[in-house]
């Protein structure tokens, strides 16, 4: 029996739960990890892929604050792209292909070699009290554990009902139950709870395709890695993925199906994902669309498993297979697993303050789809902020916040606490005002400096970022004071059709042109000799490039943000009462009671609060 007072108990071990697991034993807390399944630790329940556009960013930026989830995906990538390289950096984003038995398998093995972690398999089933203060959780056996604060990552398990045609029964996951009790025990004290929609596509047997129908789809000729550290490393070899298209007879065999489609027929109710339908939606949404990508995504380095990604569905199972088999490439195919949609409970965010404690009860927090997002990484971005905020919370320590201009995962919980939202959430980089300062290249400089305070960065990690920035520094003030004489520059440029010069001239401005990449400018002896003498690698090249290149860009957000961070510290007490305040519209005075925001900043991002509210509460705070 648990005899032991912990300092956290995580319920759910998925994505968030791992990350909240890691993060609040690493920084000493006593911390217990109660799951339905010790088999299926951070399974990947969906694609079996991290990252991907800003989801790739958050991935870095959870690595710089010492988080697993990249180290995890680095050691078990079959494959590994970075989307957008066409763009400008703030857009680059990267994305692994991942062997979805060794993930799982190795995020359970680094949590056991963590020091502080308890592992118990069983359901929670009811919340412990004491006024308004979380003390413990209850489980299916009857068995009372008490802790000090207390972390629900339960995914889609909250009354989790998955459909698949007609068919109807409870599960989180396929071949998993339900949790339930917990949302019961939350309405019992008062949280407000909805329910929230999402689906997954059929598994197939690789064995039954034609892939000589398909198109190839490879990975990165050099690629990289998500991890700032050195203990992981490149592929050396990759799994390619491919790509099909669906046809006009896909969709008119799929259309056979909707009157017995739960999505159609009203038994779903509750709202999927906007920016990953499924393929009924799409072929009803988008009817004048002839065909929409299909791209067949390996499970693994030797598994046959192969995941349909763009076909996610609950149609019926004869209508799945009928359909699929008309795809290019799949007329044999041979199913793993037929597609399925899942209905489960979640609490709006709006509940929860920006360290993701809860509003209404102390010391309980909420991370990952109990939240309202989709995706893994948005669920451990989540994970990790909360196990380093009950831990923060239990030291009697200041709370861990990051900013808007601090990262996307600041972005990521401002957003979600502030406005709410009414589908599951998923993060893209049209949400960040400033991501040219939050790339995916420089998580590191910015984040790891404020993990090594919090001990969950190591030494080794904080001097490799200090080396980083030391070097790219010292390659800055190179080009800054190093001129270039025409005869030396003149041919380069030539080649790349940009004008020569006329006289000597430093290379920060030659380096500058958008014609030129510092592929070339390393043909000139006098750089190839630096970079030699200072061993300056192709990380710090790029780092180089990216601010001489962008300087004026990152100068101008960076100016932005410093007036954004002056209404951030307009604080407001949370006694504020808005009733008071007369000349806010009514709409100002509702919305500003229900969120209660700390600052004049938060405030001014809230969905129905004008820019003369926000100067109504700039002259009461006396500013």
């Amino acid at each position: 029996m648990f005899t032991t007072i912990y300092d956290v108990i995580v319920i759910g071990g998925g994505h968030a739960g791992s990350e909240a697991a890691a993060a609040s034993a690493n920084m000493g807390c006593k911390t217990l990890l109660i799951t339905m399944s010790l088999q299926n630790i951070a399974q990947m329940s969906c694609n079996p892929a991290m990252g991907g556009i800003a989801k790739g960013q958050i991935i870095r930026e959870i690595d710089a604050l010492g988080g697993y989830s990249a180290l995890v995906t680095d050691n078990t990538a079959i494959q590994f792209k970075m989307l957008n390289k066409s763009k400008g950096p703030a857009m680059w984003s990267p994305r692994a292909q991942s062997d979805r038995m060794r993930f799982s398998e190795y995020w359970r093995l680094m949590l056991e070699k963590t020091l502080n972690i308890d592992f118990y398999q069983d359901n929670v089933t009811d919340l412990l009290f004491d006024g308004n203060t979380i003390v413990g959780v209850k489980t299916a056996l009857g068995i009372k554990i008490k802790s000090r604060t207390v972390i629900i990552t339960a995914g889609t398990f909250l009354n989790g009902l998955i459909h698949i045609g007609e068919k109807t029964f409870g599960g989180g996951r396929a071949g998993e139950g339900a949790s339930i009790g917990i949302t019961e025990a939350l309405e019992r004290v008062g949280f407000e709870s909805g329910r929230m929609k999402t689906g997954t596509p059929p598994r197939v047997d690789g064995r039954s395709l034609d892939y000589s129908k398909m198109i190839e789809q490879p990975g990165d000729e050099n690629p990289e890695k998500f991890s700032y550290l050195s203990t992981t490393k490149p592929l050396e070899k990759q799994r390619s993925c491919y790509m099909s298209y669906t046809s006009k007879e896909v969709h008119n065999l799929l259309r056979t199906g909707f009157e017995r489609s739960p999505m159609f027929s009203g038994r779903i109710k509750s709202i999927g994902p906007r920016y990953c339908p499924s393929i009924e939606d799409k072929i009803d949404r988008f009817a004048t669309k002839e065909r929409h990508q299909l791209f067949v995504e390996p499970e693994g380095w030797d598994t046959a498993e192969v995941y349909v990604n763009g076909f996610s569905t609950s149609l019926p199972e004869d209508v799945q297979d009928k359909a699929l088999r008309k795809v290019a490439g799949f007329e044999n195919v041979k199913f793993f697993r037929y597609g399925y949609a899942i209905e489960y409970d979640f609490f709006p965010p709006t509940q929860l303050s920006h360290t993701l404690e809860t509003k209404l009860i102390k010391n309980l927090y909420f991370a990952g789809q109990i939240n309202g997002t989709t995706g893994y990484e948005e669920a451990a971005a989540q994970g990790l902020m909360a196990g380093i905020n009950a831990a923060l919370k239990i030291q009697n320590k200041h709370p861990f916040i990051l900013k808007r201009n601090d990262a996307y995962i600041g972005v990521l919980i401002d957003d979600l606490i502030t406005k709410g939202t009414e589908e599951p959430y998923r993060m893209f980089t049209s949400r960040a005002e400033y991501r040219t300062l939050l790339r995916q290249d420089n998580a590191d400089l910015r984040l790891t400096p404020l993990a090594f305070k919090l001990g969950l960065a190591s030494k080794e990690r904080m001097d490799r970022v200090i080396e980083k920035q030391s070097k790219t520094d010292l390659f800055v003030k190179f080009l800054t004071d190093t001129s270039v004489k025409p005869t030396e520059i003149n041919p380069i440029l030539e080649d790349k059709n940009t004008a020569k010069i006329p006289q000597s001239m430093k290379l920060f401005k030659i380096a500058a042109r958008p014609q030129l990449d510092f592929k070339d400018l390393k043909k000139l002896p006098k750089v190839e000799a630096f970079i030699k003498e200072n061993n300056i690698d192709n990380e710090i090249v790029e780092q180089t490039e990216i601010h001489v290149k962008y300087a004026g860009y990152i100068a101008k957000e960076k100016n932005q943000a410093d007036k954004l961070n002056r209404l951030e510290n307009v604080a407001i007490p949370s006694t504020f009462d808005y009733s008071k305040v007369k000349s806010l519209s009514i709409e100002a005075r509702q919305k500003l009671t229900k969120i209660k925001p700390i600052t004049i900043s938060q405030a001014s991002r809230i969905s129905g609060v004008s820019p003369s509210d926000v100067s109504v509460l700039l002259v009461y705070m006396g500013r």
